[in-house]
């Protein structure tokens, strides 16, 4: 251990002794390697803002089960005779089945046409078929929602957004809707409680699933949504579904689709993993320029030091001796210029950001990751050895009386 330090104390002195000389053969790291931190913090915060937007949109405790009602036939999409799909019995022994705890709930949506009650009018919206407990994105701000036992009896009952709320009631209060009858493929449905709209563009009416019949039901096959607990759980709640689907649904599994939305972040950082190791290799050229730089300052520090590796080879110095010296030199010059580097690099994308945001006015960070510190070593020690080794082989190799001589 005192051999190793006593080597990089020498390596500093001999560096400082030719510090101008030195820097400047280390530029090609020093650009090489702040190009590679500023590129990779740049990808790495692109990264990180892509799962935060997709984690908002969607949660990644969510696991979807979809019918696929089209097969693919000589690479055309044919929509098929027969396929499988829930309905609220099915689903409900699929919910009973589950073994991790989780919220789970069926929907059906589609466009439809609603015949609204005196005057005698009709309007557009959107139609929701849904079992309990609702998702905790829909509020309840007047009346209420259907029960269990509206769900199980079919009762014909609805409640309705601010916006088709508005339609039905006119001049009215919009709690006014409520009581009101609306028509909908010839079932007359009573609104019995009105949700939050958070600035719908269209009216919606929601209504237990359990009132639409079959033939829509495979017309537009319902959707079912299973949230777990906990993301840890995602993983064996899967498993379970799938193993439901294959022993109850009579050989016809492959008509569902079983989605997380963590497969979503894994296609994200497939690709951010490829765009970074694409530029990665492109900025390595400039760091490759670097390593030739630093080969350039040992060579010519051998030359120089030709006498002083004869003497101390003659006083009893062994190879190993003369080739670690030069390669702690080696190493510490390509660590100074990695750490120049490191700097220019976290320096220059603070500057950047501040021009990427005025430009795109997306509230985008560059991400500063251990990983890419820990790459920034990995480089100096594989520039310092790599680039190092000939120059010491070629010091440790001088013949003490013939270097001697040559003053």
């Amino acid at each position: 251990m005192k051999k190793i330090l006593v080597s990089f104390a020498t390596a500093l002195q001999n560096i400082r002794s030719r510090f101008f000389h030195t820097v400047l053969s280390i530029l090609g790291i020093v650009i090489g390697v702040a190009a590679l931190v500023a590129i990779l913090s740049l990808i790495d915060g692109m990264e990180q803002y892509a799962q935060e937007q997709i984690t908002k949109t969607t949660s990644l405790k969510a696991i979807i089960v979809q019918s696929n009602p089209y097969k693919t036939v000589n690479d055309v999409q044919v929509r098929k005779a027969d396929y499988a799909h829930f309905t609220p019995q099915s689903f409900q022994k699929m919910r009973t089945s589950l073994a991790k705890p989780a919220m789970t709930y069926l929907y059906c949506r589609q466009n439809g046409e609603l015949v609204l009650q005196a005057p005698a009018r009709k309007t557009g919206a959107i139609i929701t078929g849904l079992t309990l407990p609702l998702h905790p994105d829909l509020t309840i701000i007047h009346g209420q929602t259907f029960t269990e036992a509206d769900l199980n009896s079919q009762r014909p009952v609805a409640f309705i957004n601010q916006k088709l709320a508005k339609q039905l009631a006119g001049k009215q209060p919009e709690k006014t809707a409520i009581g009101q009858q609306v028509t909908y493929n010839g079932k007359k449905l009573t609104i019995i409680g009105i949700s939050a709209d958070k600035d719908a563009k269209a009216g919606q009416l929601l209504m237990p699933i359990t009132l639409i019949s079959d033939s829509t039901l495979n017309a537009t096959p319902p959707m079912c949504v299973i949230e777990a607990d906990r993301v840890e759980d995602v993983p064996a709640l899967k498993t379970e579904v799938e193993g439901w689907l294959k022993t109850n649904m009579n050989g016809q599994q492959a008509d569902f689709a079983v989605i997380t939305n963590g497969q979503r972040v894994d296609q994200a950082a497939k690709g951010f993993l490829l765009f970074r190791l694409i530029m990665g290799l492109i900025v390595g050229i400039s760091v490759l320029v670097g390593g030739i730089g630093v080969m350039n300052v040992l060579l010519i520090s051998v030359t120089e030091r030709t006498v002083e590796i004869g003497v101390r080879k003659a006083l009893g110095a062994k190879r190993r001796d003369i080739l670690w010296q030069f390669l702690s030199e080696s190493i510490t010059i390509s660590t100074l210029g990695s750490l120049l580097g490191l700097t220019l690099g976290v320096l220059s994308t603070l500057a950047f950001i501040p021009i990427i945001k005025a430009i795109t006015d997306v509230p985008f960070q560059a991400a500063y990751t251990w990983n890419t510190f820990g790459l920034i070593i990995a480089i100096a020690m594989l520039i310092g050895i790599i680039f190092g080794t000939y120059p010491a082989m070629r010091a440790a190799r001088l013949d003490p009386v013939e270097a001697i001589r040559r003053e």
